[in-house]
């Protein structure tokens, strides 16, 4: 079992900045894919950001392209998004998982998630 807690969400300006953490514990991500997932409300749970095992791979959706980074710290258990030009759009509820590498595509372990709102 691996279990995820969010921090780092907040209020931010239009054009601000935040960092997320993600601590890990139960068990070392090191063999896991991390990914950053967000809701907004009354909108479907949609993918931000994904990262491999060992950090050299780092995906994003469109959305976020450009101004997001995903980030890892195996030794610390640890995974971050550092959000960039934050917009109005940006505002969901912000969700770390993880998901066990050659154990298939679907996201097991997730956490309680971290509100954002970014004022226009």
């Amino acid at each position: 079992q691996v279990q995820l807690v969010e921090s780092g969400g907040g209020l931010v300006q239009a054009g601000g900045s935040l960092r997320l953490s993600c601590a890990a514990s139960g068990r070392t991500i090191s063999s896991y894919t991390m990914g950053w997932f967000r809701q907004a409300p009354g909108k479907e749970r949609e993918f931000v950001a994904q990262i491999t095992w060992g950090g050299d791979n780092s995906y994003y959706a469109d959305s976020v392209k450009g101004r997001f980074t995903i980030s890892r710290d195996n030794a610390k258990n640890m995974v971050y998004l550092e959000m960039n030009s934050l917009k109005p759009e940006d505002t969901a509820v912000y969700y770390c998982a993880a998901r066990l590498v050659g154990a298939g595509s679907e996201y097991r372990y997730w956490g309680q998630g971290t509100q954002v709102t970014v004022s226009s």
